[in-house]
């Protein structure tokens, strides 16, 4: 039993979290406590892929979707992203919530969602982002704002703003986790750190040093 210094804290004490066995059921109440703290976007997660030549791009994206089959994003296909992506399916995601002073970074295989889930999802967003879609060449050149809008506005002729369909080069990717790793602050940077592995139908745990 290790001994506490006069003054200072008892940094002996595991946190609940790392006796956890469902990675999945884990993240889902992290998820649920960032809501209630993250002032914006707790569903914001960065993405990282890689080109051709093997350099690292990462950006933030949104999940929209997440559960034992894994965690959803959405994307034109024909933007950088998504033209790595369909390179080379894997993808490293990383959830970073400030206030509560965790991590959980993801890594795994990735597969496309169904039509019919990206076509339930591109009809619950907002007109306007929908009709972006359709006008955004996503990560090529772009001349000047006001074509951006002049192609809006010509989507927006064409379709309306009901019944706009979603692009066929616009779905959803699926990242199905091999790795799943949840990190805690702890004083005097002696963190609490575990990592899920993917061992067949199941999970094994291991805990990492700070």
């Amino acid at each position: 039993m290790s001994k506490v210094a006069k003054g200072q804290e008892d940094v002996s004490h595991d946190p609940d979290f790392m006796q956890a066995s469902d990675p999945i059921a884990l993240f889902e109440q992290w998820f649920e406590e960032a809501k209630t703290s993250e002032l914006n976007d707790a569903n914001s997660m960065a993405a990282a892929t890689v080109d051709g030549d093997g350099m690292p791009n990462v950006r933030t994206v949104l999940l929209k979707g997440h559960g034992p089959e894994g965690f959803v994003f959405y994307t034109n296909f024909e933007g950088r992203k998504g033209r790595e992506v369909l390179a080379h399916p894997k993808v490293a995601l990383l959830f970073h919530w400030k206030t509560r002073r965790r991590q959980v970074r993801i890594r795994g295989d990735v597969e496309r969602v169904s039509d019919a889930e990206a076509d339930a999802y591109f009809a619950s967003r907002h007109p306007q982002s929908r009709l972006g879609a359709w006008a955004s060449d996503q990560s090529r050149p772009l001349e000047s704002k006001q074509k951006l809008i002049d192609r809006l506005a010509m989507f927006e002729e064409k379709y309306g703003t009901e019944e706009i369909p979603r692009p066929p080069h616009w779905s959803g990717f699926r990242v199905v986790p091999q790795e799943i790793e949840f990190w805690q602050d702890g004083e005097f940077r002696l963190h609490d750190r575990v990592m899920f592995t993917r061992a067949g139908n199941g999970w094994e745990s291991q805990r990492l040093n700070p």
